[in-house]
């Protein structure tokens, strides 16, 4: 029994190449400020993401490793939502 014959809808890419180029990637994201990075992170935060954020390290004994990467709900002490819920707003 043979396949059943779809419609084509003409060439369809396999999605294998890029159509644009590394040097152009590298720069658009090289012009990126680092308050607009910041910015990106807060607004995917209060979407409910949990994005990385680096951070100085706050134990200072620790003389190699001067940066750590943490999530930004470890960092604000839950998602947006979740301190959404335990604020209490006067009215």
């Amino acid at each position: 029994m043979g396949k059943k014959g779809g419609k084509s809808s003409g060439f369809i890419s396999q999605g294998t190449h890029k159509n644009v180029s590394n040097s152009t990637r590298r720069l658009m994201r090289a012009e990126r400020s680092d308050a607009e990075k910041l910015l990106n992170k807060q607004k995917a935060w209060v979407k409910g993401q949990n994005p990385w954020l680096t951070i100085e390290n706050p134990n200072k004994n620790e003389t190699n490793r001067r940066f750590i990467r943490v999530r930004m709900n470890d960092l604000r002490g839950g998602s947006a939502k979740d301190l959404e819920k335990r604020s209490y707003v006067m009215k």
